[in-house]
């Protein structure tokens, strides 16, 4: 299989294999008007198998959803096809409408316009709770 290498853009990479259809779910790469390539299970002499994603344009991606989805993923910045930055991406501390609450009586349901906004509140286990009500959110990959 041959894919293209993009000449201005991003490429995501080390994506855990299986989660790249989630990050571009929750990314909204389908809005995008530009060439946008999801490569599953490649092989990885790190990781084994992962998943890649290039987005063939210079656009704002969410990192915040990328650290809630797969925080072991790298984000590498292209330019005139030279890799000119490459940032590794952490669990961020707190998600703003990227989740939202499955709990029926969150004020989240009642309130249309109110923010979900959910907390780190274990690293380790990777859980993150809803600032309001509390409840875990839930983890869908």
């Amino acid at each position: 299989m041959k894919i293209d290498s993009i000449q201005n853009g991003i490429v995501i990479d080390h994506i855990t294999a299986g989660r790249g259809m989630r990050l571009y779910e929750l990314l909204k790469l389908d809005d995008l008007d530009c060439s946008v390539a999801i490569i599953k299970n490649v092989v990885s002499k790190k990781m084994g198998k992962k998943d890649i994603i290039k987005i063939d344009s210079s656009t704002h991606i969410d990192m915040d959803v990328i650290g809630f989805v797969d925080p072991q993923a790298t984000v590498n910045i292209i330019r005139d096809g030279e890799l000119i930055r490459k940032r590794c991406i952490d669990m961020p501390h707190e998600l703003t409408n990227v989740i939202k609450c499955m709990n029926p009586r969150c004020i989240t349901t009642t309130e249309q316009e109110l923010d979900h906004v959910f907390r780190l509140t274990d690293p380790e286990n990777k859980i993150y709770r809803c600032i309001y009500c509390e409840t875990k959110a839930e983890r869908k990959y």
